[in-house]
């Protein structure tokens, strides 16, 4: 069969592989172990290794590499599993495919021609082949072998399967990998051997592609600190974005709500699908290449050629149609793309079926002619009904209508260039927004001024205007490799704001929401937030050198602008470093294409970046690392830990070097990063170390490399700004500028170009996705720690314990959450909040956990004993449990001393915990008590309890745009360190009803234990006891009593037996004592804990030691059960 071409690595492989045929562009290879000289330990191994593999997954025998002379790169173009169907395939390459391969003069043209021939044989199979791969009747199979070796909730959705082998040590095991929406599962069962594997999307630390030397790929999975390896996959590949797409869906969807918020394809778990998860990739990846809005997908891929004027040829490339866009994007390596509004398509030109060919014609008498189309028809039926355009004889006179008004319009647009607002579609702004930049309000160009630096800047200017009038100008401009050089030698100060807005694709944006920014203003101006405090802490630190800042038009806007972006997305508010980056957009944007400017850097190219974990500028260090690693070895060898350059590039990243650098040198900058986005920071980032490479190598510590490169940036200067030195930033140290040698921005950038410019988009997008994976678990596990090291002063658990605590603790709250669309747990995870109030617990997730892990196995009714647990350690009564009050009860339990222990008890009897008379709920075991149906099933069996509902979070300061409550988190915070231990002295009395339920719970915590009988009458006993007690005190208080009281029967609301003492050897429950006095009595809890200090089989009971470590080992297993069966 014919492979997708893929690049492989021979070095690891070469001992696999025998060369049967080969010629100068074609290499056939046969698998050791398989035909003629199969002998040998390698051919052994080999064939041993297939051997054990199942037949759908095992490596093909027979593969056809192809390569060129002059290149050390191979890719596989074809695979067969015999020699009779390998041949064939290399029969049809000499016949088709050799004799054209001679025309071509170098070996890049004849790769990329081997390539597109070999996607389009492809392609012609896929139809049928597609069918064969979906067969519902194999999907049926394995999704009932998938239920039945795991046993998961029968919600839990299969995505996908493959056969393959897993490693478990260094012994293959052949068995089926299945991916589902929230678990990875593996199964094998060989010889009697079973393997089974079930690994959560959440836990996984690496997912990633590697090969050594006994397999040449396989997938490497980490997770809970150990190292999983699935190879011998038929299709990789595509196994692995599958995977990878698995777990990124869970990652964000588990810790980084705010960017899930945003994916709304897959914001339902239970309709996830292979198919589904491909088509997201796909429209990322479409949205991520041409800049395009999130809400844009990809619905349309057609390959074609498109003719391109500027260099008279028709050039390769696939047409991608979305919403509202029509993209086009070159394969033959001619780097040429283009973005076509829908809003700007005027007319469709009836197709030509001789060329399967169609026209677009667009505003500005630009037309766009695609020919070999094979669904041509289709294509323009789907432009045609996006833009709104007739394909009725008619349509051609309105056509004319329309290309006349535009017209009008371009006739205006050039002779009124500035004119920006009004080319994009919008309205008059409000008189408070500037309608200026600010650099053309404080540095005004002077068109008579000669000097040197002016006349170049014109030079710039005539470039870039040619430039336009080949390739175009505005939203419909091709991007070539020249729209890049002409980048990276600068852009013209006048054409800055203009050329930033197109290629960051905030024109669109800011098109297709007219007056959104002005009613913004309107509608943030005046409020008062946590954010609008820090804007305005900020204002006068952001570039307070440039006169824009020192007056209140520049800050005005500034302030406008941050508040608006806020008000816009209080999820992020605020973040140092957005102001340093906003006041150079306000230098040469307008005040409303700054803020669009804005949206597209904070939402688009760098996700993540702005807010408080700061997740994508960790992510993109670590990138940043992995680029060094490859790309600077000398630096690498010298200094092993690269943590220091993460450390020193967090500002590089934030701010897009603005902060290191003068204002006029970190413009080229800015120009480079809205062209290429974040690649080209990384490239810069590498020229820089590699600029300060020898002198970096020498240094001794981290502070010398720091100083290094802070002199580096201090001599970076733009020979070419035409800027005055009252705008210009001048160096930090500037001390010893007669002995520094200064670096041209431009000359630094276009090295950047030259030594890394090879680094691709999709490698970066790669490389963010497997580090992101890391840096959210590292930042979780940091949470972890913090919060062990706090609850381990309170408690008596060990760290080891506090830590598989806090990971049962954590997997019960996301447990919750994997089977439902908008599960009121997610809400409960604030990474914002403190550590230990960033995961906590409703009273349904708590009573499962409580049920697993409380020490007495018999204790009966434990969903009423689990709800006054919830209620006595929920201190602040807002419905949640955190980690650190969790631990402090089970502490109480398991650690705590017999007068401890009996005072958790007492208190579960009082209020908040026992708020009326005793319940009335029959007596069930857990499971089958979370079979009810609703929301809580709590809500519908207890019904007189002021109960928390889980999702309403009633005290959060920190949520919502309201002001945080400064004083009283003072004042509470004064309280917790004023707070003194509660004595046994400060309890309240027990009284009547509290008293007789306090009985009941302790005849349930003894039932089943095989001391049960004299626990009973141990009970009994202290209960009369204590009853004879009271009544002999109040006599003793009333002597003039009579000595014969009136025996009256319980007090109201008691749905059960008098408290009587009987002769049976063995008492019930409601067996327990005299009968009661009518008067109301109480009792002190030092009057109790007497009581039952005098009984040995109660105090051996509580002293007895439960192994908790024994109790979370079984909780790990039966946790997913549980909930799964409480759904």
């Amino acid at each position: 069969m014919w492979l997708k071409p893929e690049e492989i690595l021979l070095k690891n492989a070469f001992k696999l592989w025998v060369t049967e045929k080969d010629n100068e562009y074609f290499v056939l290879q046969r698998r050791r172990g398989y035909g003629e000289g199969a002998g040998g330990l390698t051919g052994l191994l080999v064939g041993t290794l297939d051997t054990v593999l199942d037949s759908t997954s095992k490596v093909a025998p027979f593969r056809i590499l192809h390569h060129t002379s002059d290149s050390q790169v191979y890719w596989s173009i074809a695979c067969g599993v015999t020699k009779e169907e390998i041949v064939q395939h290399w029969d049809w390459l000499l016949q088709n495919i050799m004799r054209t391969l001679s025309v071509f003069d170098s070996s890049e043209d004849i790769t990329s021609f081997v390539q597109g021939k070999i996607r389009g044989l492809i392609a012609e199979e896929g139809k049928t082949s597609h069918k064969l791969e979906d067969d519902p009747e194999k999907f049926r199979e394995a999704y009932l072998r998938f239920e039945n070796w795991f046993a998961l909730p029968p919600e839990e959705k299969l995505v996908t399967y493959y056969a393959c082998s897993y490693w478990k040590g260094k012994v293959p095991c052949q068995g089926w990998l299945y991916l589902s929406t929230n678990f990875l599962c593996f199964y094998s069962y060989l010889l009697g051997a079973e393997v089974k594997l079930v690994i959560s999307w959440d836990e996984i630390w690496r997912l990633e592609k590697t090969s050594n030397v006994i397999l040449t790929e396989s997938i490497h999975v980490m997770a809970h600190g150990e190292d999983h390896y699935f190879s011998m996959l038929l299709h990789l590949s595509e196994t692995f974005v599958i995977m990878e797409q698995l777990a990124d869906y869970s990652i964000k969807r588990l810790f980084d709500k705010e960017a899930f918020e945003k994916e709304r394809a897959l914001s339902d778990p239970l309709q996830i699908t292979k198919r589904g998860l491909e088509a997201h990739a796909k429209s990322e990846q479409f949205r991520t290449f041409f800049r395009l809005p999130k809400e844009e997908n990809l619905l349309e891929v057609h390959e074609s050629f498109l003719w391109v004027p500027f260099s008279h040829f028709n050039t390769l490339g696939k047409i991608c149609l979305s919403e509202n866009y029509l993209c086009f994007a070159s394969q033959d390596g001619s780097q040429c793309h283009i973005i076509i509004p829908m809003r700007e398509v005027v007319n469709v030109e009836k197709p030509d079926t001789s060329s399967r060919a169609l026209t677009v014609y667009v505003r500005g008498k630009r037309a766009l002619r695609f020919t070999e189309v094979r669904d041509y028809q289709r294509l323009a039926t789907s432009i045609r009904s996006r833009c709104g355009i007739s394909a009725s004889p008619q349509h051609s006179a309105s056509a004319e209508v329309i290309r006349g008004e535009c017209q009008s319009l371009i006739n205006h647009f050039e002779d009124n260039p500035d004119d920006v607002t009004l080319m994009v579609g919008q309205k008059d702004s409000s008189k408070a927004v500037s309608t200026e930049a600010l650099m053309t309000v404080f540095h005004p160009q002077d068109v008579e001024n000669l000097d040197p630096k002016m006349l170049k800047e014109k030079m710039k200017e005539q470039s870039w205007n040619i430039h336009f009038s080949e390739y175009g100008r505005g939203t419909s401009m091709f991007f070539t490799r020249k729209t890049r050089d002409l980048i990276v030698r600068g852009v013209p100060e006048a054409l800055r704001g203009e050329l930033w807005m197109l290629f960051s694709g905030a024109v669109n944006d800011m098109a297709t929401h007219p007056g959104y920014y002005t009613g913004l203003v309107e509608q943030s101006l005046g409020t008062s937030t946590l954010a609008t405090d820090e804007i305005e802490r900020d204002l006068h630190r952001s570039l307070p050198e440039h006169p824009a800042f020192q007056s209140d038009t520049g800050i005005s806007a500034l302030r406008r602008v941050l508040t608006a972006y806020a008000y816009r997305n209080p999820k992020i508010g605020y973040c140092q470093a957005m102001n340093i980056l906003t006041s150079v957009l306000l230098l040469y944007a307008k005040e409303e294409e700054a803020f669009w400017l804005l949206v597209a850097v904070c939402e688009r190219m760098l996700p993540d970046y702005f807010n408080r974990r700061i997740i994508g500028a960790l992510v993109d260090q670590a990138v940043f690392e992995d680029l060094i690693r490859e790309n600077l070895p000398q630096l690498v060898e010298n200094m092993t830990d690269l943590s220091l350059f993460s450390s020193v590039s967090l500002s590089w990243f934030l701010t897009l070097f603005i902060s290191v650098l003068p204002i006029e040198s970190a413009v080229n900058v800015v120009d480079c990063f809205f062209y290429d986005g974040i690649k080209a920071i990384l490239q810069l980032g590498l020229a820089v170390l590699d600029y300060n490479m020898e002198a970096l190598i020498s240094c001794h510590d981290d502070a010398e490399a720091v100083t290094i490169l802070n002199k580096f940036f201090d001599s970076v200067t733009n020979k070419d700004s035409p800027l005055p030195p009252t705008v210009q930033q001048a160096p930090v140290n500037n001390n010893d500028k007669s002995t520094r040698l200064n670096v041209d921005i431009s000359e630094l950038i276009r090295e950047s170009y030259e030594k890394y410019g090879s680094i691709r988009s999709e490698d970066v997008e790669s490389s963010r996705k497997r580090n992101r994976l890391f840096v959210i678990q590292t930042l979780e596990d940091t949470t972890k720690q913090n919060v062990i090291r706090v609850v381990s002063q309170e408690v008596k658990f060990t760290p080891a314990q506090l830590d598989e605590l806090y990971n049962l603790f954590k997997r019960q709250l996301f447990l919750s959450c994997y089977w439902t669309m908008k599960s009121p747990a997610l809400l409960h995870h604030d990474p914002s909040l403190a550590y230990l109030e960033q995961y906590q617990l409703g009273f349904q997730q708590f009573s499962v956990l409580f049920y697993l892990l409380e020490p007495w196995a018999f204790c009966t009714n434990k969903s009423t004993l689990s709800l006054w647990v919830f209620r006595l350690i929920d201190e602040n009564q807002d419905g949640l449990v955190n980690f650190k009050e969790f631990c402090c009860a089970l502490d109480n339990l398991y650690c705590g001393s017999f007068t401890n222990k009996l005072k958790f008890l007492f208190k579960l009897h009082l209020p908040p915990a026992f708020t009326g008379s005793p319940l009335h709920v029959q007596e069930e075991s857990l499971p089958s008590f979370f079979a009810t149906t609703g929301g809580s099933p709590h809500l519908s069996r207890l019904p007189d309890f002021d109960l928390p509902e889980d999702g309403v979070i009633k005290k959060s300061p920190e949520r919502g745009r309201g002001k945080v409550d400064l004083q009283a988190y003072l004042k509470q915070w004064q309280n917790e360190i004023l707070r003194k231990e509660e004595t046994i002295k400060d309890l309240p009395r027990i009284n009547q009803a509290q008293f007789i339920q306090f009985s009941k719970t302790l005849y349930n915590i003894f039932h089943g234990d095989p001391e049960e009988e004299s626990l009973y009458r141990a009970v009994a006993h202290v209960t009369s006891l204590l009853l004879r007690m009271e009544e002999v005190g109040r006599r003793l208080q009333e002597p003039s009593s009579p000595a014969a009281s009136s025996k009256p029967t319980p007090p109201d609301g008691e749905d059960q037996a008098p408290l009587t003492s009987k002769s049976s050897d063995t008492p019930s429950p409601q067996e327990v004592g005299p009968e009661v006095p009518g008067e109301d009595w109480s009792f002190s809890f030092e009057q109790v804990l007497a009581s039952l200090l005098n009984e040995p089989e109660i105090v051996s009971f509580f002293d007895k030691h439960v192994d908790i470590q024994s109790k979370m080992t079984q909780a790990q297993v039966a946790q997913l059960k549980l909930t799964g069966n409480s759904k």
